[in-house]
């Protein structure tokens, strides 16, 4: 056999052996991070490279699979939802987002909390102790502000959501990018959207997050994601409870008009 050929055969070896070491090489789940397990990587290709002239191929893949981006985690974090405007600063309630769903619990509404789902689009008002729940239609701005989006094309998710609560004629709704700025130590891309009716605002999307993190609405106020924890989060608080039933406002309507108590407005002359 020509030295050649013999370089051929190791390396076709080395192919074959590489092959059984990147089962060990897979990520694992660390955090908001999926890495490979480099201790098992290694332990393994020392083993099945024992005695091999190659084992700088085994030593290179590692590098290579060190180095190649592994999918991402759903994130999961909960905040603070704080607003400021002339000087004064007001709690509006708390915040916890899981993937593309995010809950919020409103303090002016504190007998219920909100449901958002960016994936369906969907977004619901809940009231546990009323055993009801219903579509948020414009019980809140919060729900069309502070939600999940795909930080390469946000105008998309907040579109969506705006929809969810009236209808919006895409012609007089504009989104566009504004550049980057650092937000409590954060780089985020700056984002402008123009609405109808005073439902204009600039937000803040943390990339890593893929979530505004602060919000100016169009009277200046700036409401902002404040004391972001990253951490687990429990994915029935994503869920409607069991047992209510949804509330149907417009039902509810339709009903009284057919009853005796309606009483039809008068012909306009």
């Amino acid at each position: 056999m020509s030295p050649s050929e013999a370089g051929a055969d190791r390396t076709i070896g080395s192919v074959g052996a590489l092959m059984f070491c990147l089962p060990a090489c897979q990520p694992i789940d660390r955090g908001n991070a999926m890495k490979p397990d480099e201790t098992v990587c290694t332990k393994m290709c020392k083993k099945i490279w024992k005695g091999s002239r190659n084992a700088m191929a085994c030593l290179f893949a590692m590098a290579i699979l060190a180095n190649v981006p592994m999918p991402a985690a759903a994130q999961q974090f909960s905040a603070d939802l704080l607003a400021r405007k002339d000087d004064t600063a007001t709690a509006m309630g708390t915040l916890r987002v899981s993937g593309g769903k995010a809950r919020i619990d409103a303090t002016a509404l504190p007998d219920g909390f909100f449901l958002l789902d960016t994936a369906k689009p969907a977004a619901y008002f809940v009231r546990p102790a009323a055993h009801v729940y219903m579509t948020a239609m414009q019980s809140s701005p919060l729900t069309q502000l502070f939600v999940p989006v795909d930080p390469d094309d946000p105008c998309r998710q907040w579109l969506a959501m705006a929809q969810l609560s009236a209808p919006v004629d895409p012609a007089t709704w504009h989104c566009q990018r504004d550049g980057e700025k650092a937000v409590a130590g954060r780089d985020t891309d700056v984002y402008r959207i123009t609405a109808p009716s005073g439902l204009s605002f600039t937000g803040w999307v943390d990339r890593a997050r893929g979530f505004p993190v602060q919000i100016k609405t169009a009277d200046g106020t700036v409401i902002v994601a404040d004391h972001i924890r990253d951490e687990p989060q429990p994915a029935q608080a994503f869920e409607i409870p069991a047992g209510l039933r949804k509330f149907d406002p417009q039902a509810l309507i339709r009903r009284i008009q057919q009853s005796d108590v309606w009483v039809a407005p008068p012909a306009s002359q």
